[in-house]
């Protein structure tokens, strides 16, 4: 057991450049008493003390803004960064060296009984505020970009940012880095796949406006062309409806 604490504070150093000792990680980190305490209540859950389970697990999110509940499945040296607000729900599973920034929800989108939690292989990395709801997979070494929503399943290797979240094209070197990515965000020269959509629709916009000037310039220049006025059919046509409302009406 104490192999296993030590195991998971030192992780803590490989990925937080703020960590200056142990001891910080044991008296400051609510992410680390968070999962000392889902540890015990999860225990409690598996044991059939469903009760005395939820107590503790509601004591721990008291206690550290983190909310576990105690039937989640969580393997080792899962790294919570800052932590407030992250929700874990019932049936999520989540594998060795998982990353979680706060505001992150592993959340389900049915009230049915059974697997409704997703699945976080390992290496993932889910950016602060993202939420991957309903028995989904992120398979492992993905990263889910900050405030993404995930509402189907993540390839292994990629990342995915956006609502609903779309996998962002990389390059290959990239993509078979083992480089950790802070909050989840890819490399700084892959593109924004909605701020891209957001661009073409303005070039199209600015063609359609292009278009339509030039369509009013022709149509300004077309009469002229014909020899005709449009301004003296327009008087015509005015006169010959006030000379027919004058007309007498004609006899069968």
């Amino acid at each position: 057991m104490f192999k296993g604490l030590v195991e998971e504070i030192d992780s803590y150093f490989r990925r937080d450049p703020a960590l200056r000792s142990r001891l910080e990680v044991v008296f400051c980190y609510p992410g680390f008493h968070a999962i000392l305490v889902h540890r015990g209540a999860h225990a409690l859950w598996r044991r059939g003390w469903r009760l005395p389970a939820r107590m503790l697990a509601h004591l721990g999110r008291f206690l550290t803004g983190i909310e576990i509940h105690p039937g989640a499945r969580i393997g080792r040296r899962l790294f919570i960064d800052h932590g407030m607000g992250i929700v874990i729900g019932e049936t999520a599973e989540v594998a060795d060296d998982v990353t979680l920034y706060h505001g992150v929800t592993l959340g389900g989108t049915s009230w049915q009984q059974g697997k409704r939690h997703p699945t976080l292989q390992s290496g993932v990395v889910v950016g602060a505020g993202a939420k991957v709801l309903g028995p989904v997979t992120i398979h492992a070494g993905a990263k889910v970009g900050s405030n993404a929503v995930v509402l189907k399943d993540v390839p292994a290797g990629v990342a995915v940012v956006g609502i609903p979240a779309r996998v962002v094209p990389t390059r290959e070197e990239a993509r078979k880095s083992a480089a950790f990515a802070a909050y989840g965000t890819p490399t700084p020269d892959i593109p924004d796949p909605i701020n891209n959509a957001l661009n073409g629709l303005l070039e199209r916009v600015s063609a359609l406006g292009a278009r339509v000037v030039a369509l009013e310039e022709e149509l300004a220049r077309r009469p002229a062309a014909n020899g005709h006025d449009l301004e003296a059919d327009g008087d015509m046509d005015a006169e010959r409806a006030e000379a027919g409302a004058k007309a007498p009406p004609t006899c069968c």
